[in-house]
């Protein structure tokens, strides 16, 4: 390569860039997922494309997107909160393991029996199409706003369910015999053990070294982070575990951490997640010949409708048995079971191990990821307003601005929004009862912002700033759950939340303590009032025998004279 071709290289990649970028402007006024843009920049660059770019190396583009998945799994890592995917986790699991097997299951059959296909084919393509992209996943639950209970469970089974689903696409493409399912199950358990202890002991030594190690700049803290996030993916695949797994539980410790320079090392990984994503989708394009595809439509419709009216509710209402999910919102996971690039380039698997048939395949797989994305992302919004989930306004959560002046004073900002059921409409700002070091410092109404007093009333549809010392920035947001929940008593009768609960036992300790509390109070406010009384008394008596000791001094004076 010479420096000609170099800068000919460097102006072609800046301008996709570009283009990328304002097709992600494109995408949020139209409500299209940006990745079907980025597949069309590439097919516009391909083949049967405008610029004739001929590209066909499937090893290379299998390589390109391990790594690209890497960081987009390490960014979705990064801005998990561990307090939304704790309680989601087993949930997650269920989906990522016995759900994924289900899937594999009914796809199979469905690509075997209605389109004909091998049952070695229909099983790739079965195993190909079962995990949910993190990508598409964590790109469109941040547009919609969801529970934290159901964007924890779609999280957390986009960011595991890789792992599982490429040790079978890998036994399933290898050449000759399958080995047992007892033995893919085997494999599944051994490898997925391996990547969890890696993903955890490399996150936990890098959390620990990088808030005990001072570095000299701040930019140095995303450059380590995400070098830190790396290394548990190549960690995890050389030990022989599922490096996904490591990569994504590492980045999810790192970013439950408070690391110094949080804010920038964010905005970095965010960076680094959309350009991985522009990268991957065009060279997924590239790949693709257009004129190729025709043929497989129509099967790959059929395999699409068999995954998504069929096998995905069957996982996900079979797996979450165990859990009580309300109907409404499995309904809503088994539609917002999302595909995207992973899958696409799970089916080079195939191609580059020369299995027979495999170029059907990835073009089936090709169809239907576009199709169907097509179809579920821009009608996941309208779906989850149909069933009635809706996001919990009350919860706080931090507000999308530069922070870097808060990071100096070690404060935060919250955002609260008071919903039309919320208990703290009528309550008194002052009767927030906030912890020393927060405070309510704006509140947005009707449009307009004024600084409250704290005999300020707030309402229903008003927005709360909120500002918080890094100390007490946990119980701030507690403190404005409790009330939410329960008013302006919240925390008075001792409960666990903070607020009534409705079944209170009047007799229990809580209120048995209190009671004598108050007793003791009552005693003692007595006591001071007989104090007091007797204090007066012996003033009056006082006075009394001072008056009476001038008049005898008087008489004795007229008795003299």
């Amino acid at each position: 390569m010479t420096v000609h071709t170099l800068n000919e290289l460097l102006l072609v990649c800046s301008l996709v860039l570009l283009v990328a970028v304002a097709a992600v402007r494109i995408s949020s006024r139209s409500g299209l997922p940006s990745l079907l843009l980025y597949l069309g920049i590439g097919i516009a660059l391909g083949q049967d494309g405008f610029f004739d770019v001929k590209f066909d190396n499937a090893e290379l583009t299998q390589v390109i997107g391990y790594a690209a998945l890497v960081v987009i799994l390490a960014e979705g890592g990064l801005g998990t909160k561990w307090k939304e995917v704790k309680p989601a986790l087993p949930a997650a699991v269920m989906l990522s393991l016995v759900g994924v097997g289900i899937s594999v299951g009914v796809t199979a059959a469905g690509a075997h029996y209605l389109v004909g296909l091998e049952w070695r084919q229909a099983l790739i393509i079965g195993a190909v199409v079962s995990s949910t992209d993190a990508a598409a996943v964590f790109s469109v639950l941040r547009k919609v706003p969801l529970p934290a209970r159901v964007t924890g469970v779609l999280e957390a089974e986009s960011g595991f369910n890789d792992a599982p689903v490429v040790i079978l696409v890998v036994a399933f493409s290898t050449v000759g015999e399958v080995d047992s399912w007892y033995v893919l199950i085997g494999e599944i358990a051994l490898e997925l053990a391996i990547g969890a202890a890696v993903g955890i002991a490399v996150g936990w030594l890098g959390s620990w070294g990088l808030r005990h190690v001072a570095l000299p700049a701040s930019g140095l803290y995303p450059i380590a982070v995400m070098a830190i996030a790396v290394s548990a993916y190549a960690a995890g695949a050389m030990l022989h575990g599922s490096g996904f797994l490591a990569v994504y539980l590492a980045s999810m410790i790192l970013g439950n951490a408070k690391l110094p320079h949080w804010p920038a090392t964010r905005g970095f990984a965010d960076g680094l997640g959309w350009l991985a994503q522009i990268g991957m989708f065009v060279l997924l394009g590239l790949l693709v010949t257009p004129h190729d595809l025709l043929d497989d439509f129509w099967p790959a419709v059929v395999v699409g409708l068999v995954l998504t009216v069929v096998a995905r509710p069957l996982e996900v209402f079979i797996s979450l048995l165990p859990f009580r999910l309300p109907w409404q919102e499995k309904a809503l996971m088994s539609w917002a079971g999302l595909r995207g690039a992973v899958p696409i380039i799970l089916a080079t698997i195939p191609m580059v191990s020369g299995i027979e048939g495999s170029t059907r395949v990835f073009n089936i797989v090709f169809v239907l990821v576009i199709v169907y994305t097509l179809i579920q992302g821009p009608t996941l919004p309208w779906l989850a307003k149909a069933l009635n989930i809706k996001d919990d306004p009350s919860e706080a959560s931090d507000l999308g601005i530069e922070s870097a002046p808060l990071e100096r004073l070690r404060g935060h900002l919250l955002s609260v929004a008071i919903p039309a059921k919320s208990k703290m409409h009528g309550v008194e700002v002052g009767e927030l009862r906030m912890p020393a070091g927060a405070a309510v410092t704006l509140v947005v109404r009707d449009d307009k912002s004024f600084v409250p007093a704290p005999s300020t009333v707030l309402r229903r549809g008003d927005e709360l700033l909120v500002v918080a010392t890094d100390p007490v920035r946990d119980a701030a947001e507690a403190r404005l759950r409790a009330v939410a929940e329960g008013g302006k008593l919240a925390g008075w009768l001792g409960t666990p939340g903070g607020h009534p609960t409705g079944h209170e036992d009047l007799t229990g300790p809580h209120v048995a303590g209190a009671l004598k509390a108050v007793k003791k109070l009552g005693r003692a406010d007595e006591a001071k009032k007989r104090d007091s009384a007797k204090r007066e008394n012996a003033k009056r008596l006082a006075a009394k025998r001072e008056a009476a000791g001038r008049e005898a001094q008087q008489h004795d004076t007229k008795a003299h004279h």
